[in-house]
């Protein structure tokens, strides 16, 4: 499973081996002892990966093959944007931070993760 936290920081995105029913029901118990709403919604997510990294036609290969819970768009000569299907988690209906969960072959979730990882790095070098 991917979770993708989103703050006003940024995006985060980590790979988990827990199932999204695992994490929910966490999240639940977490809410109910904290008092604090809990909305979950089917809904989608999006970031950007440069458009130059080396592995990105894999993904792209990897998405024609197994992906039914993802899409590749390019939105510039500079950025792709993957788009993924599943599950938003927040406090509120109307949260701009919160997390996002989706499940897709390991293969796929693999290979996003480290791409997202790779340009993780391009960007503090840049900074």
């Amino acid at each position: 499973m991917l979770k993708l936290t989103y703050t006003d920081m940024g995006l985060y995105l980590e790979r988990l081996a827990q199932s999204p029913e695992e994490l929910v029901a966490r999240r639940a118990i977490l809410a109910l002892r904290m008092s604090q709403n809990l909305h979950l919604e089917p809904s989608r997510a999006a970031f950007l990966l440069p458009a130059d990294l080396p592995e990105l036609p894999i993904l792209e290969a990897a998405i024609r093959r197994e992906g039914k819970a993802i899409a590749l768009c390019s939105v510039c000569d500079d950025y792709v944007e993957v788009s993924l299907r599943g599950m938003w988690i927040a406090p509120e209906v109307d949260a701009h931070e919160g997390i996002f969960v989706a499940v897709m072959s390991d293969r796929l979730e693999f290979l996003l993760h480290k791409l997202w990882q790779v340009s993780q790095t391009q960007v503090s070098f840049l900074l």
